[in-house]
């Protein structure tokens, strides 16, 4: 879950300015944590309240009211302060960019999608909405798992049908703002594929441009389950949460250690 929460803060300076390069500083005084990140600490609260329907639905209204300028989308923001507990048919990225805790909670894949669809469906239920969750977790499940490059992306274009073939280099240069999980999450993924180590994920999704804090969350929270999260990168990242989100983190990293999952 770390792995997202850098992305976001990260790519937060370059959401509305982005770049097309890999040679940037890594944080910025200016970084920030955006509803990327609520919003995965959000659903890992609610894995640890039992995983229901319900508990995704009242975690992610009590992280989001408690940070309402967190620069949420629009119908997710109204339906955020709204008495509705009922899904309004998305595909936005946002059901995979706070996906993350999903990815490390289960022992099975089975499991893993079910619950990625479950905490997507909430208020993504577009078909589009529920395959972004359901990719992204499965990456995470898969790469935390020891299973290759190759194999993730061999199981992401089968059981998605998303088209990895591109690279970066042949993404780069047309790819512009995009909020919709299919022209996000597949950029994100192939982001991970090409990188060498965790710090380089990150860079690649940011050097694509486009919704780059969303992005580089999906990227960083594959790539965690893949590298590992260098420990000068968790402590710079720590510096720009408070104290409600951090609490959330050690309790998760608590429950993670008892089920003999590695962060």
């Amino acid at each position: 879950m770390t792995g997202a929460i850098v992305g976001d803060i990260v790519g937060s300076v370059y959401e509305w300015n982005n770049i097309k390069t890999k040679e940037f500083p890594l944080f910025q005084d200016k970084c920030f944590f955006t509803d990327d990140t609520v919003m995965t600490v959000a659903v890992a609260e609610a894995l640890m309240n039992g995983g229901e329907k319900d508990d995704f639905i009242d975690a992610m209204k009590k992280y989001g009211r408690m940070y309402p300028d967190a620069g949420y989308g629009g119908h997710f923001r109204t339906w955020l302060f709204s008495n509705s507990r009922e899904p309004y048919h998305s595909w936005g990225n946002g059901s995979a960019m706070r996906t993350a805790a999903v990815g490390w909670w289960f022992d099975t894949m089975e499991e893993t999608r079910h619950m990625a669809a479950l905490a997507a469906g909430v208020t993504h239920d577009h078909p589009e909405g529920i395959k972004g969750a359901e990719s992204t977790a499965a990456a995470i499940f898969l790469a935390r798992t020891g299973h290759s490059k190759a194999e993730i992306k061999e199981y992401v274009e089968w059981e998605f049908g998303y088209d990895l073939s591109r690279t970066l280099d042949e993404i780069r240069p047309r790819y512009r703002f995009n909020e919709s999980c299919q022209d996000t999450v597949p950029q994100a993924i192939t982001a991970f594929l090409e990188s060498k180590n965790f710090e380089d994920a990150i860079r690649n999704a940011i050097s694509l441009g486009g919704d780059s804090d969303t992005l580089a969350a999906i990227t960083g929270s594959i790539a965690e389950a893949a590298y590992g999260v260098p420990q000068w990168i968790k402590d710079k990242a720590w510096e720009y949460l408070d104290e409600p989100l951090r609490e959330v983190l050690r309790k998760w990293q608590g429950e993670l250690s008892k089920r003999g999952a590695s962060l």
